[in-house]
């Protein structure tokens, strides 16, 4: 009886605990999505109005300036980005400031609007948990509840920017620490991102859709997953690169930024000299396609990520200017995310080794899509469950063989300086 009754009391304290969590985590996902449909549908806007007149592209030098200055008088910490939100879920301290989330979101759209090749979840992601912040202070919540409605803010901009809510709650705990997800944050964070992710979709914005071919014929099925065991093989080749492309990307864009650091010291000049060196990698790939988002293209014959999806969409070498270009954009002082190009990268990377190796393209592009976004985001489960809503269950998996191979080749580090690696990848001797 005294055990029943202990039940039913834990019981209790559980279902109190989370109608709390859910009563925090509306007002973030209400204002975070609404934010987000706003931002996604300025994005299309600005990116249509750059196809129209790609003498915007000419401005990206003074575009850079101008984001310098927009940040210099009121940014301080907040220039920061996710490394503050990072920081701040481990340790809170000063708080992320509620400026930042006008602060990205108008230095963001500049950045799209002149050409800058940068992606959209940074801005989600800072906008979800500058709001979190802001809600924390004014609901006095101590240190540690502080760093759960973080994690909401952050679930709830991934999920919203992406309309991949599991996704997004999963991310949100990953990301912090990889290697070692602390769950007491899980479902106040996927309450965060699927409520968001309504209110984003229920504002009329429509999400990009990938598919995958559901029969290929090369891929027997054993049970309820496709089995070949030479895709297999593939596969986790393919995995291999992957990872290695993702520690690429991270390492130049880490070494860019810090060596743009140390020899530029006026730090307007920053995003001048890099617009410049952009319209010069313009001129030397000979095309446009490696601006922006990247993930559709107004030329027919241009290179995007759902282009990468059928054959003869990327170029070999399309996922180098793509690393390139958002090396340079991102190192030099301009402002969006990290992730859709890194969508670009693997899709296009994806799509080369499919045509070399055989493999179904659109698969070996979805494939990509997710492994090096893994790789350099040390998320490899988030990653699996990405594919998983974008693409379908049905290669699952594949996703899984492809994004555990490429996080474990993906070297220490990744693109969040603020990470504190929970486990390391090797097995200790």
């Amino acid at each position: 009886m005294k055990k029943n009754l202990h039940n039913l009391a834990y019981q209790l304290l559980i279902a109190k605990h989370l109608f709390r969590w859910t009563i925090l985590a509306i007002p973030v996902s209400l204002i975070t999505g609404s934010l987000v449909a706003l931002f996604l549908w300025l994005l299309d806007r600005v990116t249509v109005i750059r196809w129209e007149h790609e003498w915007l592209l000419y401005l990206l030098p003074l575009a850079g300036v101008l984001i310098y200055f927009i940040y210099k008088p009121g940014g301080r910490n907040a220039e920061a980005g996710n490394s503050l939100i990072i920081d701040e879920i481990h340790q809170p301290g000063a708080g992320v400031p509620a400026r930042m989330t006008p602060l990205v979101f108008i230095t963001t759209i500049i950045t799209h609007l002149f050409g800058g090749s940068a992606g959209r979840e940074g801005t989600a992601v800072q906008m979800g948990g500058s709001m979190a912040g802001m809600l924390g202070r004014w609901f006095k919540l101590d240190h540690r509840d502080k760093s759960v409605l973080l994690q909401c803010g952050v679930a709830a901009g991934f999920g919203a920017v992406f309309g991949t809510p599991v996704t997004g709650a999963l991310f949100a705990i990953e990301f912090v620490r990889p290697g070692r997800m602390q769950y007491k944050a899980l479902l106040p964070c996927f309450i965060a991102s699927m409520i968001a992710d309504l209110t984003c979709s229920g504002l009329g914005i429509r999400h990009t859709l990938y598919q995958i071919s559901p029969n290929l014929a090369s891929l027997s099925t054993t049970g309820s997953f496709h089995v070949d065991q030479l895709l297999i093989l593939r596969v986790i080749i393919a995995g291999v690169i992957f990872g290695l492309v993702g520690y690429l990307f991270s390492s130049l864009s880490h070494l860019v930024k810090d060596y743009s650091q140390r020899l530029i010291k006026p730090g307007y000049l920053r995003p001048f000299i890099g617009g410049v060196v952009i319209i010069c990698l313009c001129f030397a790939s000979g095309t446009n396609d490696y601006l922006g988002l990247g993930v559709t293209n107004p030329d027919p014959g241009g290179v995007s990520i759902v282009s990468a999806f059928r054959e003869g969409g990327a170029d070999h070498l399309s996922w180098l200017w793509k690393i390139i270009f958002t090396s340079i954009t991102l190192g030099m002082g301009f402002k969006g995310g990290e992730v859709t190009p890194l969508f670009f990268i693997g899709a296009t990377l994806g799509n080369t080794i499919a045509v070399i190796t055989g493999t179904p393209v659109d698969l070996m592009a979805g494939l990509g899509f997710i492994a090096v976004f893994a790789a350099a985001t040390n998320t490899p489960v988030a990653c699996v469950i990405m594919g998983v809503e974008l693409f379908g269950g049905e290669y699952v998996l594949y996703y899984a063989i492809v994004c555990f191979t490429a996080y474990y080749f993906s070297g220490p580090g990744g693109i969040y300086t603020s990470q504190k690696k929970g486990v390391s990848k090797m097995y200790p001797r």
